[in-house]
């Protein structure tokens, strides 16, 4: 197939596609994605459990360590064309690859019934405020409407659409930094006495989470990148920023309830629209509309991608699992177990991008060959198409995560330490497929014939 013609393939259809997009619209994706609801409300969380300089430089230091692994996996996803979950298959078999998708689709619904929810909380409040009408499932279910609708477009609508929501939702938030910094000098904010309730290292381990979140769709928007400098750069300068943004945002918005004399509870929209109005449940709405298209997304690619040589539609897919979001999406009591659903995520998959990254950068050398396209057979089928010793290794750094959290909380944090155990588990007892393998040099799937 010829460049020209590769270049023209859909990233909604099956099978690896060579991206266009240049560092500037990748970012943009990126910034408009992670400007988003559950990232600000996060950061409601820190203040005042931690101080609030301590919680800023939490938010940056997790950041930047998050966004390293983000990267990392995403051009694994530009260099090979491939979404997230097809690229297990590389480290834990054709067939095991189903175990890490299941559980991406799992937590990718979870986070769309969480956004919705969140968006029809805060639209609730406002019309109730404007109108004394309230209905917060009924608008739950029409924000997630709209975002399926928005995702029927597949990736052409989001990158279009992407860059514009970012805009204006920066516009808002700059406008929301100038309101609180205006009736209350920074000096007030950093004096706020922290109640001790949280620890620094929990609060990391929070913003890391959040990018191990994220992580789970970074191939497939990464993929769409024109170049490994534009997919990395973009996702780097993209996510980062939004996040900063976002969680310094809802630490600052925290406060200002709380030097007001407000005693709003932290996760909680309707507190944040009583402060600052009308133009915060604007950016919540908008946010998520951003945020959850390329949830659904997300969703419908991994499923599509699941098992080579399978190539379900993009639209069926689409409406099938857009149709659970919506329902789920009236689940409101979900949203009391945010913190726990962020726990559920990191312990699911930090060893998953633990696993990938030293699979393709040094198990592999980085290079995938057209095996990983196979249905049964070649490199990537291992016993009858799963590798035993990723699903270990999995299951290792799984219950680590667990242990560190809830039975022996770690000093530097669970993320961190499983991440480093999940990696030693999985590189040593594949050290001998590494010397077996001949150096191949990266190739863009879609440019290689399959191997036989």
């Amino acid at each position: 197939m010829s460049s020209e013609r590769r270049r023209e393939t859909p990233a909604d259809a099956t099978g690896p596609v060579t991206g266009t997009l240049a560092v500037r619209r990748v970012g943009m994706i990126w910034l408009a994605a992670n400007l988003v609801v559950t990232t600000l409300l996060t950061g409601t969380l820190f203040v005042p459990g931690i101080d609030y300089g301590g919680a800023l430089l939490m938010i940056v230091i997790g950041t930047l360590a998050g966004v390293a692994v983000l990267a990392a996996v995403g051009n694994i996803g530009t260099r090979t064309g491939l979404p997230t979950m097809a690229l297990t298959r590389g480290a834990f078999g054709t067939r095991g690859s189903l175990l890490p998708l299941a559980a991406n689709v799992f937590v990718l619904m979870g986070w769309s019934w969480v956004q919705a929810m969140l968006a029809g909380v805060t639209v609730d409040a406002l019309v109730a405020q404007l109108t004394g009408f309230s209905n917060p499932v009924l608008f739950s279910v029409l924000c997630q409407a709209i975002v399926v609708v928005l995702a029927i477009f597949g990736h052409e609508g989001i990158a279009r659409v992407e860059p514009w929501l970012a805009v204006l939702m920066l516009i808002v938030i700059g406008w929301m930094f100038a309101q609180a910094f205006t009736a209350f000098p920074p000096a007030d904010y950093f004096a706020l006495e922290p109640t001790g309730e949280l620890t620094h290292v929990f609060v990391l381990d929070m913003v890391i989470a959040t990018a191990i979140s994220w992580t789970v769709l970074s191939a497939d928007v990464n993929r769409l990148a024109r170049t490994s400098r534009a997919g990395v750069v973009g996702s780097v300068a993209g996510y980062a920023t939004s996040t900063i943004v976002s969680m310094s945002l809802g630490a600052t918005a925290f406060a200002y309830i709380l030097l007001s004399g407000g005693d709003g509870a932290p996760f909680d929209p309707t507190a944040l629209v009583t402060a600052f109005g009308a133009p915060i449940a604007v950016v919540i709405f908008i946010s998520v509309m951003a945020t959850n298209t390329m949830v659904v997304y997300g969703m419908t690619t991994s499923v599509m991608n699941s098992l080579p040589g399978w190539q379900p539609r993009f639209l069926p897919t689409a409406l099938i699992l857009g149709a659970i979001s919506i329902a789920g999406s009236t689940w409101l009591a979900l949203l009391d177990q945010f913190t726990t659903f962020l726990t559920v995520i990191g312990a699911f998959f930090v060893p998953v991008f633990a696993i990938m990254i030293v699979d393709y950068y040094v198990i592999r050398r980085g290079s995938y060959n057209a095996d990983i396209l196979r249905s049964s057979g070649g490199r990537y089928w291992f016993a009858k198409g799963v590798n035993p010793i990723a699903i270990i290794a999995w299951v290792v750094g799984a219950l680590v995560s667990y242990l560190l959290t809830y039975v022996w909380p770690s000093p530097i944090g669970a993320t961190a330490a499983a991440f480093a155990v999940t990696f030693a588990v999985y590189l040593v007892p594949m050290l001998p497929v590494r010397r077996r393998a001949r150096v191949e040099r990266s190739v863009h799937l879609a440019e290689r014939p399959l191997e036989r």
